[in-house]
């Protein structure tokens, strides 16, 4: 029985492939086990081998390699009947391998594979052989498939030049007949452009001609028409004088104070006909309103910073807020790591915005609270508090850049106050005309609530 043979004393039972199993080894290995995989019954088979029992032999093959080449090596009884199985199929080279004698006409592949199911002695040395066969035959096919490769691009490259210099001496006589047109058409067109400069020569002669002709005959018509007018005024004032002096002759006036009654008649009707055309209202805006400057009881941003009050008092800011259409600028992580660093960047936030919608409400001021973005791994999903602005500076823009933004957006005259301790910030809003606090005020202010 093979049982005794593949357990008896000399055998190859105790041997071990200390080296991968070449893969053309394993493909001819996983055939074989494919082949006497169905002369087995289910309860035969290993565990993780029987949902392929049903399988066809391709199909087999293909999805189960790997499990029965696994099972060959780790399950000693299944390999056991898989190498009865071949030994029913081929009992010559079953044979060949128990004798230690392997036909010398078989393929190397075949031998190794037969060899690892049945595992005769000296199978390791069998195994061995042929992988390494196996790797010479591949090296001498490469090695045939690289001549063949060579000689293949060799003939192409020596076409692909002979291409080449018959395209290059096409192209070159291309060229030849392309410079030549090329000379022939510059010929051409400076002729052509000789030809046009001394047209546009003609057309500005012309041109200038007309124009001296035309305004000649323009300064004649307007010398006529002024002439006409001329004489036409002289008509009428000799008219307006003969009928001035007959009307004075009758109501025994002098022609002069006539003169003087009838213009002053004529500019008032004029003035009332004028007023009731455009329909003007009554005049509301005296000269002395238009003049700029600070009325009483009207302050600014300037005025309170003028009050003796401490730079830190938060009294300064509930002034400030106070001002007409005021606008509070906060700049958010600079106010959060001053007063709280050592909670998370999301909470600082929550904490607050939930205090400044509270200053926002108790004010009536606008509030914008500004982020700096490059802070975030992800865009903020967050429902900004009622009355509070919040915005976050875009990719390469900084939040500092973003609260100068802002306040130079704003029109000059309205109150823009900026919170935060940095000191460049507070320098450039002061000069846009906005007024900074430290952000230790607005914490101060904050915690009265």
């Amino acid at each position: 029985m093979v049982e005794t043979q593949g357990g008896g004393p000399g055998d190859g039972a105790a041997e071990v492939l200390d080296r991968p199993l070449p893969e053309g080894v394993r493909r001819r290995v996983v055939q074989i086990v494919s082949d006497g995989f169905g002369g087995l019954t289910v309860g035969e088979l290993p565990a993780q081998l029987r949902q392929y029992a049903r399988f066809a032999p391709n199909r087999r093959t293909k999805f189960a390699g790997n499990a029965m080449a696994a099972a060959v090596e780790t399950d000693p009884l299944f390999r056991q009947r898989i190498g009865e199985k071949f030994r029913e199929a081929q009992p010559e080279l079953s044979g060949a391998l128990d004798t230690g004698s392997p036909p010398p006409a078989a393929d190397p592949l075949d031998v190794a594979a037969a060899a690892y199911v049945l595992r005769p002695a000296g199978w390791v040395k069998l195994v061995t052989a042929a992988g390494e066969e196996a790797q010479r035959a591949d090296a001498e096919r490469a090695g045939e498939e690289s001549r063949a490769e060579l000689e293949r691009l060799t003939a192409e490259l020596a076409t692909a030049r002979e291409q080449i210099r018959t395209e290059t001496e096409r192209l070159r006589a291309e060229l030849d007949a392309a410079k030549k047109e090329t000379d022939s058409l510059h010929r051409k067109l400076r002729a052509a452009l000789s030809d046009v400069k001394r047209g546009e020569a003609a057309l500005r002669k012309a041109q200038g001609e007309t124009e001296a002709v035309r305004a000649e005959g323009q300064a004649q018509v307007s010398a006529a028409e002024s002439e006409t007018r001329r004489l036409k005024a002289r008509l009428g004032e000799a008219e307006a004088a003969l009928e001035a002096a007959r009307r004075a002759a009758r109501e025994g006036r002098s022609v002069e104070d006539m003169r003087v009654r009838l213009l002053l008649d004529t500019v008032l009707d004029a003035a009332q006909g004028l007023r009731r055309e455009l329909a003007l209202p009554p005049v509301s805006v005296r000269p002395a309103e238009t003049v700029d400057a600070v009325e009483p009881g009207r302050m600014t941003p300037k005025d309170i910073a003028a009050r003796a009050l401490s730079e830190h008092d938060p009294a300064i800011l509930d002034q400030l807020l106070a001002l007409p259409q005021a606008h509070l600028v906060v700049d958010g992580y600079n106010v959060t790591k001053t007063g709280y660093p050592q909670m998370p960047l999301e909470k600082q936030r929550l904490r607050l915005l939930g205090q400044l919608s509270q200053l926002a409400a108790q004010t009536g001021a606008e509030v914008t609270c500004v982020f700096d973005g490059a802070e975030l791994a992800a865009p903020v999903l967050l429902a900004p508090p009622r009355g509070v602005r919040v915005l976050f500076s875009k990719p390469g823009v900084t939040a500092d850049e973003l609260i100068r933004q802002l306040v130079r957006a704003e029109p000059p005259g309205r109150p823009v106050i900026v919170v935060s301790t940095d000191r460049e910030v507070a320098d450039g809003v002061a000069k846009a005309g906005a007024r900074p606090v430290a952000s230790a005020v607005l914490l101060k202010r904050l915690s009265r609530g």
